[in-house]
C-alpha cells in the first residue's frame, strides 16, 4: 500500500473503487510533465511504462477472490500476452480520441525488435497498446482506468 494513502476502516467505497483510487494516487501528476517533455519521450519508453501499468491493473483485477499463486499467474499471463492486448485494443479503438489514435500509431511504428513468439504485426499492435497505456497513465490516469475498466478481462482468461 502507498505510505501516503489513508483508507478509513469504515469507508463506504467498494473495494474495487478503493484499489482504483490507490492506482490513481500512485500515478504521476499530469502536471509533472510538460507537453514538450512528453513529446520527447519515445513511444518505446511509454510502452515500457504501459506494460508495467497494464500488468499491475490486471493483477489487481484477478486478486479477488483469493486463489493459489499459480492460478493468479496463469490468469495474468493470459491477459498480458501480446495476442490478448491486441484483442483488447480492438475493443477500445472506437472509444479513442484522435490524439490517442496518434499515440497508437507512434507506438506501432516504433517497434524495432522482434518477438520470436508472435508475428511482427501482433507485436507492433501490442506495443501500440502499451504505448497508449503509458501515455494515458502520464497524462490522464482517470481516462486510462475508465478505458481499462471497459475491457472484458474474462474473455481471454483461459486462452
Amino acid at each position: 500500500m502507498h505510505p501516503n494513502v489513508d483508507v478509513p476502516a469504515d469507508s463506504e467505497s467498494s473495494p474495487d473503487s478503493t484499489l482504483d483510487q490507490h492506482l490513481l494516487d500512485l500515478s504521476i501528476s499530469p502536471n509533472s510533465l510538460s507537453s514538450a517533455q512528453l513529446q520527447r519521450l519515445s513511444p518505446v519508453a511509454l510502452a515500457y511504462l504501459g506494460d508495467a501499468v497494464y500488468e499491475l491493473y490486471v493483477r489487481r483485477f484477478y486478486l479477488t477472490p483469493p486463489k493459489r499463486i499459480q492460478i493468479y499467474h496463469q490468469q495474468v499471463v493470459a491477459q498480458v500476452r501480446a495476442e490478448a492486448q491486441v484483442r483488447h485494443l480492438q475493443t477500445l479503438i472506437p472509444q479513442l480520441t484522435q490524439t490517442e489514435i496518434d499515440w497508437l500509431k507512434r507506438g506501432r511504428n516504433s517497434t524495432t525488435g522482434r518477438s520470436r513468439r508472435v508475428e511482427p504485426e501482433i507485436y507492433q499492435q501490442a506495443t501500440s497498446f502499451e504505448t497508449l497505456v503509458g501515455y494515458l497513465y502520464l497524462t490522464d490516469p482517470e481516462r486510462l482506468f475508465s478505458l481499462l475498466d471497459s475491457l472484458d478481462l474474462t474473455l481471454t482468461e483461459n486462452t
